[in-house]
């Protein structure tokens, strides 16, 4: 009886779990997408925990969705020292309320990574959205072009025109300037800036190095 009762008690347990889990991809805090291999994964994986990612690591393409529970380090905490490019933040990290208080930044987030290979049904998971990280792989300008068709689906999106929005030019570790430079052009991010409603943030960011993610962080923080 107390094996069984051991039992339920653990099944209880996974199925609030699956539960919990199902309602997250419902209702995400944040969106991560991007196309196949563009490095969403292992962007998410260190941001989680930033030792976790080394020149070493791999990862396979996601099949599905993951979630990842981001714990903000405080300011105390040197683990990122560096520091990336941003070249257009919407807001301060300390928002103002409605009725004109601060609004303290938040402590954690949990994100909802969306396989590239889940592209056409990416809209099933767009309700009630606040923010969106759009992940674009500098070092493949090969893939650029397939990277801004979806990219605009996404600023198209009638559900999604509130939305904040952080574009990360990641592996810039593999990339060089000029790449990253070709890529925004391609991107046509300078026009696409004057037509939408968006706020777009466009950050650089390593998920070897971790340059940018001070600046990813921060965004993040605002809630």
């Amino acid at each position: 009886m107390f094996i069984f009762i051991l039992t339920l008690a653990g099944f209880t347990c996974q199925v609030v779990r699956l539960v919990q889990a199902m309602s997250l991809a419902r209702h995400p805090d944040c969106l991560c997408l991007g196309p196949k291999r563009s490095g969403k994964t292992h962007l998410l994986k260190a941001l989680q925990d930033p030792d976790s990612i080394d020149e070493t690591s791999y990862s396979t393409p996601t099949v599905g969705t993951s979630i990842y529970n981001i714990i903000f380090p405080t300011d105390g905490e040197d683990t990122l020292k560096s520091t990336g490019n941003i070249v257009k933040d919407g807001e301060d990290a300390l928002k103002i309320g409605k009725k004109g208080k601060a609004v303290a930044p938040l402590k954690s987030i949990r994100v909802l990574e969306i396989g590239g290979n889940m592209a056409p049904i990416w809209r099933q998971y767009f309700d009630d959205v606040k923010k969106l990280i759009y992940v674009v792989d500098t070092a493949n300008l090969c893939q650029i072009s397939s990277a801004g068709v979806l990219l605009y689906t996404i600023l198209a999106e009638p559900r999604l025109q509130n939305v904040r929005i952080l574009l990360v030019l990641s592996k810039m570790d593999y990339a060089y300037r000029q790449m990253r430079n070709e890529a925004l052009l391609m991107l046509q991010m300078s026009k696409l800036q004057k037509q939408i409603r968006q706020t777009v943030t466009i950050v650089e960011a390593s998920s070897v190095s971790k340059v940018g993610f001070s600046n990813i962080y921060d965004w993040l923080k605002i809630p």
